[in-house]
């Protein structure tokens, strides 16, 4: 690669991006030297993954300058930037299951034989087993990608990356789903590749790998750039600081004063896969307890396995003391248990329907007649009554739901567990995609029904928010709970260093 290790290969200036609704990246700059590891790290929504999507082309920036090597670039597309040299690796790898390591490689660039119609399968082979090779990776060019292990799909990408012969290579969380031994294995490639000269950015939540990886580290916050530090003279519990230094509210936290010492719900020992380990706590009557965590941390996979959603290998789950066999969110709502979903326009509203279906459409029985008709005048009564309870603002029960605004429409999803009467009520980001007067107006709602008693688990990316309505917060990471605070005593350096904390791997017995 042309240059010495050290020169500056990508420079960032004044980057800004926005997104219907959302400030995603303002004014933002990074940089990237030829021969480094540079960490790049900021909470959930930090704007981490849009700046590097930006580089990688993924993404078209509404403001600011882009260099490589010196040169200012303009990078409309993910092919574009591949042949500047720039490569990105997803969290989610996007590797075809069904065909061979070497064939996703090089897919697109395949080598032909004499005539241009037929494939050269033996040098595209060997064209991947000189890659390989070279990372000293262990992987026969002709296994199908489905028979490889997660690690090893990572290493294909890389290899992919290299084959355009990148000199940028972007690894978005490339050890979430990885293992100690595959993490090792993954270190020794990204010093092998910076000792070639190539620039590696790794975004990352696990703090704790920093130290081990990366030369300089940039932290960024709400989709602004705070600072870049070199590794070897920062501390975690300084990079912590700059992650979540921000003022979190002007107002009081909205915590209510008493919780009932009945406890509703008890999970032991909730497992499933990789996503969920091991996962044991306990709901009291009129609590809130706040779910809090990194993306990836398995906090959304709890909840749905709670709802039966997702079947749990292992469980054992008692409602109000007694056990509960859920095995589909028929037999929850039958407990008495409501999942309001972070995605609520895929799984929470029949966006084509009116406001009156919706809030009655889960407990339709309820509202049945002789022969099966339905008693519209009740359920119309139903809906006023929500409607008026929960300030729903609507122009008439005819509305479409789809026409409502986010906040809107979030009640009544409420409004549809509370007509089904619901005891307990789990909200998945309850506020995502909301302005901040409808954030309020949910933060009230969720303390009224936690002053009826309703028992609340609310699962939250933003720790202002989690800070603001807990009464107990438990931090998951890598799908097992690493802390437990009192949600009047927590700070958010304490929420992010359980949340960036590698739980410990459990011995065999």
């Amino acid at each position: 690669m042309p240059g010495a290790v050290g020169d500056l290969l990508v420079e960032m200036d004044g980057i800004s991006k926005d997104f219907p609704g959302v400030h995603a990246l303002k004014e933002c700059r990074f940089d990237l030297h030829r021969g480094e590891v540079h960490a790049l790290v900021g909470e959930n929504g930090a704007g981490k993954s849009t700046l590097m999507k930006i580089l990688a082309g993924v993404y078209r920036r509404d403001a600011g300058r882009i260099r490589l090597n010196g040169v200012d670039v303009e990078i409309p597309t993910p092919r574009a930037a591949q042949l500047l040299g720039v490569s990105i690796i997803h969290q989610e790898l996007s590797l075809m299951p069904n065909l061979t390591a070497a064939q996703n490689i090089f897919i697109g660039r395949e080598p032909r034989r004499r005539l241009p119609f037929l494939l050269d399968e033996h040098a595209l082979n060997e064209n991947a087993r000189r890659l390989f090779e070279g990372l000293h990776i262990k992987i026969e060019p002709e296994t199908k990608v489905a028979k490889l292990a997660v690690a090893q799909q990572q290493m294909v990408e890389i290899a992919k990356a290299l084959s355009h012969r990148a000199e940028v290579v972007i690894m978005d969380e490339p050890t979430a789903a990885l293992t100690e031994t595959e993490i090792d294995e993954l270190f020794r490639i990204i010093r092998k590749l910076r000792d070639d000269g190539v620039g590696v950015v790794h975004i990352s939540h696990r703090l704790e790998e920093l130290k081990r990886i990366s030369d300089r580290v940039t932290v960024m916050r709400d989709g602004q750039y705070v600072a870049t530090v070199d590794t070897k003279d920062a501390t975690i519990d300084q990079i912590i600081r700059m992650m979540v230094g921000r003022t979190i509210y002007e107002a009081a936290p909205e915590i209510p004063e008493v919780v009932d010492p009945n406890v509703v719900l008890e999970v032991q020992g909730l497992s499933r896969g990789r996503a969920v380990r091991n996962v044991s706590f306990s709901l009291r009557r009129g609590e809130i307890l706040g779910f809090a965590g990194l993306v990836g941390a398995g906090r959304t996979e709890v909840a749905r396995a709670v709802f039966g959603a997702d079947r749990p290998d292992t469980a054992d789950i008692r409602v109000h003391g007694k056990a509960a066999r859920i095995n589909s969110p028929g037999d929850a709502v039958r407990q008495g248990i409501g999942y309001l979903s972070e995605d609520r326009k895929r799984y929470g509203l029949a966006l084509g329907m009116d406001v009156e279906a919706n809030i009655v459409l889960a407990t339709l029985r309820k509202f049945l007649r002789s022969f099966g008709r339905v008693d519209v005048r009740r359920t119309h009564a139903a809906a006023q009554q929500l409607v008026e309870r929960l300030a729903i603002k609507t122009p008439s029960l005819r509305q479409k739901v789809r026409n409502l605004s986010g906040g809107t429409q979030q009640k009544v999803v409420v409004a549809k567990w509370l007509t089904a009467n619901t005891e307990i009520l789990i909200f998945d980001e309850p506020t995502r995609g909301i302005d901040v007067g409808a954030k309020s107006e949910i933060y009230h709602l969720l303390n009224e029904l936690a002053h009826q008693g309703k028992a609340i688990i609310m699962i939250s990316s933003e720790l202002p928010e989690i800070l603001r309505m807990s009464h107990r917060i438990v931090v998951m990471c890598e799908g097992r709970i690493t802390g437990e605070l009192s949600g009047r005593d927590a700070t958010q350096e304490q929420i992010m260093t359980y949340a960036t904390m590698r739980p410990p791997v459990a011995k065999a017995s």
